[in-house]
């Protein structure tokens, strides 16, 4: 006898449906995940980007005529 009691008429059938219903809502659920992931990869590019043109802006501003590469100059000597 089967561990999981007597099978009823069409048990498999609704099974197998059921089995079909979860594997199409892990990949509609996967699917998700990587669109929002990369929603958010995107909008965190975006905003970083148009921070660092800002903050490059208001650097000229100042009288930093180059602030990226003067960044990058003083990171490599670690001041």
């Amino acid at each position: 006898m089967d561990a999981r009691g007597p099978k009823a008429a069409g048990g498999d059938a609704l099974r197998d449906a059921a089995e079909n219903l979860f594997q199409e809502l892990q990949e509609h659920f996967q699917a998700l995940t990587t669109t929002l992931t990369l929603r958010n990869i995107l909008f965190y590019l975006i905003t970083n980007t148009d921070l660092q043109k800002n903050v490059n802006d208001l650097m000229v501003q100042a009288g930093i005529e180059n602030p990226i590469k003067e960044q990058m100059v003083r990171s490599s000597l670690g001041n």
